[in-house]
């Protein structure tokens, strides 16, 4: 390894008169000198290691530690992508995904669309509780920005029927075909999770149950409000029990499962809920919290829903429409009571007046009491005595028409009444609710 030959003149302090040839081998990393003439070795750069060098060393060392560490992070990434993809390829077979594929593929299907679970992430901002709509027993709604802007509802399921999850991808096809005003659409659905995500239109104006019990309502809601919502609600399940095909149970009949739509036109949401319920004993107990007051007690029995739990459940929803209390309400002692049953004792007394809402008092007893036995047929404790839910429709159709053609020839009656009994009314609100009740009329609703 050499190298250049330096001839080197060294004086002496101790030795002024004499010079001393000294040779130095010029090594890479600096001068080695070899003494001659049996001359003392001066100092000078060696080639040993220096601390530059043990500097770099240190640096070398220390920069493929580093850069070990970094290939084993992005490879352990690398892995659990490759796992969250195996992952949602096995949910997305094991919940149908394959044949919904292929029957959207065929043309067969064109009214869902298959969602993945980075999109409804995205569109939910990762399901921020900020973006929550509602909340229950099967699961929560959220509120999502698809990236082309349209707004929808997202329902995240906490569980569902482990039996129904090869049906389920037919179980989607079916829902998508559902085509009534008063239903609210599925759009879609997302099967890369383990309990499938469903993806619905939005509705702006919030429930019924909000509608009924909200702490920001400001005015008393009309009877023709209440009807025609009663109406359209009995007119969507009716559908769903009647024209779909297969028929469709909805399973979790409930204000809060009534969307209000502009004008507060009623649009049933959550259909389907029976495909989801689980069989396991303590996830069924921990859904049904959500839903105690709406529940038929024949299911509560045997565990089987029909078009006749859907009857019951509505009945407690035309309960609280007209006395305007919780499914499960406290009275004036604290004590809870249950809607249903504080309703049935009232009609067995001839106490009818003292559960309604005092704000529908003073209007024909004779229709209350039709309402009131509508209600009461609704809610019989064997379900082969309920009506079917057309025969609710129809009626409901009746009494509206009936309260409609009273109000034609008053048409200020029911907004004098409201003014007379509300304590709380707000009148600022009186041009809104006046030309609501007058969109109704006119429009034949």
């Amino acid at each position: 390894m050499c190298l250049k030959l330096n001839l080197v003149l060294v004086t002496e302090k101790n030795l002024s008169s004499r010079l001393i040839k000294q040779v130095y081998f010029q090594c890479a990393r600096g001068f080695l000198p070899l003494p001659l003439f049996n001359t003392k070795i001066h100092n000078s750069p060696a080639c040993s290691t220096t601390k530059t060098e043990r500097m770099l060393f240190l640096a070398g060392i220390s920069a493929c530690a580093v850069l070990l560490l970094i290939c084993i992070f992005a490879l352990l990434i690398e892995c659990q992508k490759r796992k969250l993809v195996k992952e949602k390829q096995i949910f997305f077979q094991q919940n149908g995904g394959l044949l919904l594929y292929d029957q959207i593929r065929s043309k067969q299907v064109d009214t869902v669309r298959i969602f993945t679970r980075e999109e409804l992430e995205n569109a939910t901002n990762n399901f921020d509780s900020s973006r929550e709509l509602g909340r229950g027993g099967h699961g929560t709604v959220y509120k999502g920005i698809l990236k082309d802007g349209r707004v929808v509802a997202i329902k995240r399921s906490k569980v569902m029927n482990m039996d129904q999850k090869d049906e389920f991808a037919q179980e989607i096809v079916i829902l998508s075909q559902i085509n009534h005003r008063n239903v609210v659409k599925l759009l879609g659905c997302c099967l890369e999770v383990e309990v499938p995500m469903l993806v619905y239109e939005c509705i702006p104006n919030g429930t019924l149950f909000e509608l009924m019990h909200g702490k920001n309502r400001r005015f008393p809601v009309s009877l023709d409000t209440r009807l025609r919502i009663a109406q359209e609600s009995a007119e969507a399940l009716a559908y769903l029990h009647s024209s779909a095909s297969p028929p469709i149970v909805h399973g979790d009949v409930k204000s809060p499962n009534i969307l209000l739509g502009d004008n507060y036109t009623a649009k049933v949401t959550d259909f389907g809920a029976s495909r989801m319920l689980p069989t396991d004993e303590i996830q069924f107990m921990t859904m049904v919290q959500g839903t105690i007051g709406y529940l038929d007690p024949e299911y509560l029995q045997e565990r089987q829903l029909t078009e006749k739990s859907d009857v019951y459940s509505f009945g407690v929803v035309l309960l609280e429409l007209i006395t305007m209390k919780f499914a499960i309400y406290s009275d004036s002692a604290g004590e809870k009571k249950n809607l249903a049953s504080s309703f049935l004792l009232a009609m067995k007394e001839n106490g009818l007046q003292f559960i309604l809402d005092k704000n529908i008092l003073d209007f024909e007893a004779e229709l209350l009491q039709e309402i009131a036995q509508l209600a009461k047929c609704c809610l019989s404790m064997r379900g082969e005595e309920r009506p079917l839910m057309r025969e609710v429709a129809e009626r409901l159709r009746s009494i509206r028409s009936t309260w409609r053609e009273q109000l034609i020839q008053n048409p200020s009656r029911e907004t004098e009444c409201l003014l007379e009994n509300s304590s709380h009314y707000d009148p600022s609100s009186t041009g809104q609710h006046g030309s609501l009740m007058a969109l109704d009329l006119e429009s034949g609703r």
